[in-house]
């Protein structure tokens, strides 16, 4: 009888998170139908999911010559994630572990790197509360919304150069109604180092972040899932912008990255807007990384990744739950980082087939890459040539 309990209990929190949206900087803790596991006293709860991304990736040789040059089959991700609160709802925490190879990288050791999230939670209030722990920075949206819940395959190609990812601090959120409109307040204060490192020193990473929504309250926090799968009744506009100040990091990317030779000072700015209506979905993003001149300067075999790229995706999501999107992006590198960091540029077509929204789903992307690639040339004399190819990838996700 005790097995036939936790099976059914198992199924209940399964249809009950197959409906919500995942937002990873807060608990899923919602027991108001008496889903999922909680103690008899109700002084612990506990939410359990997983997922899993399957993919394969086809790479050709050139635009011109179709032959395979590379196949990239792989799980992606393999998460587990609980969420859950203890004493009462007003202390809640997350707790995110990854298994695949990508989700263990990350530790300039080489060690295996399996904590993504590891934060507890005080809710003040349902408007205002603070985290303490390991957590994504509250950076560019594409960054904050997981990857569960994309649209494409992979985030943008200015995500994966200039995003700021995980870290470890003090960590702040606020929410206030102004009539119709809606800002969210979201900032942190951590150590700048990223995720799972063993030490750190004096210089810490400031970041802030700000999102007015004009029109409200997108359905079912719409503004943290990719796509129009709600079919938003009127529209829904999100802006939002902000800003990182990283003093004296370690590594080429801030949080990410190889070592550099020397601390630097690295600032982060970001913007995106987000905009649904009737299964139409525009999402547009900006970021830059800046460097003072004196670091610019300064030739390595580990430079630091200073430039800004621009994204751009639409999609249309049909009644039935399929979806066709498409997307342009580009990374613009400044001149003493493109012999690492080439200027790239992405246009993708996609579409997917969504069953029990984002949390299962298929999706097929097509892609052209262009980069410029640096000929052999010393550094003052570099000229860069040009290469093309095709990609084209298919993942499965499934999850609760």
């Amino acid at each position: 009888m005790r097995k036939l309990y936790t099976i059914f209990s198992l199924l209940l929190i399964s249809n009950f998170l197959f409906s919500q949206t995942l937002l990873d900087e807060r608990a899923l803790i919602s027991f108001d139908k008496g889903l999922g596991f909680h103690s008899p006293d109700s002084c612990f709860g506990l939410n359990l999911r997983f997922r899993i991304q399957n993919r394969v990736a086809l790479n050709t040789e050139s635009e011109k010559d179709l032959s395979i040059e590379t196949v990239d089959a792989r799980t992606s991700r393999l998460r587990l994630r609980l969420d859950g609160y203890l004493l009462n709802q007003k202390l809640t925490y997350v707790l995110q572990l990854g298994f695949s190879k990508y989700d263990m990288e990350g530790t300039l050791d080489g060690s295996s790197n399996i904590v993504r999230d590891a934060i507890v939670y005080y809710n003040f209030t349902p408007d205002f509360y603070v985290g303490f722990g390991q957590s994504k920075l509250p950076s560019n949206r594409q960054e904050i919304i997981s990857s569960g819940q994309q649209q494409f395959i992979d985030r943008s190609i200015v995500n994966a150069y200039y995003s700021l990812d995980r870290d470890y601090g003090l960590f702040g959120y606020y929410s206030r109604k102004l009539g119709q409109a809606k800002v969210n307040l979201k900032g942190a204060i951590t150590t700048g180092e990223g995720r799972n490192t063993y030490t750190s020193d004096a210089g810490l990473c400031y970041t802030g972040r700000v999102e007015v929504l004009p029109f409200g309250n997108f359905t079912n926090n719409g503004d943290f899932s990719e796509g129009d799968l709600e079919h938003e009744k009127t529209p829904k506009l999100s802006v939002a912008g902000g800003y990182s100040f990283n003093k004296w990091a370690k590594r080429t990317k801030g949080q990410t990255g190889t070592t550099l030779h020397s601390k630097k000072d690295l600032s982060s700015v970001f913007a995106d807007l987000l905009f649904k209506y009737w299964g139409i979905a525009f999402y547009s993003e900006y970021m830059q990384r800046i460097a003072p001149y004196s670091d610019r300067d300064e030739f390595g075999t580990n430079p630091l990744l200073i430039g800004y790229g621009f994204a751009n995706q639409l999609s249309y999501t049909f009644l039935s739950m399929w979806e066709i999107n498409t997307r342009y992006a580009f990374v613009r590198q400044e001149k003493n980082v493109k012999m690492s960091f080439p200027n790239s540029d992405a246009y993708t077509l996609g579409c997917a087939k969504y069953f029990k929204r984002h949390a299962t789903k298929i999706q097929a992307n097509f892609s052209l890459i262009s980069k410029d690639v640096p000929s052999n040339e010393p550094w003052w004399e570099m000229s860069y040539n040009q290469t093309k190819n095709f990609v084209f990838q298919l993942q499965l996700e499934f999850g609760i």
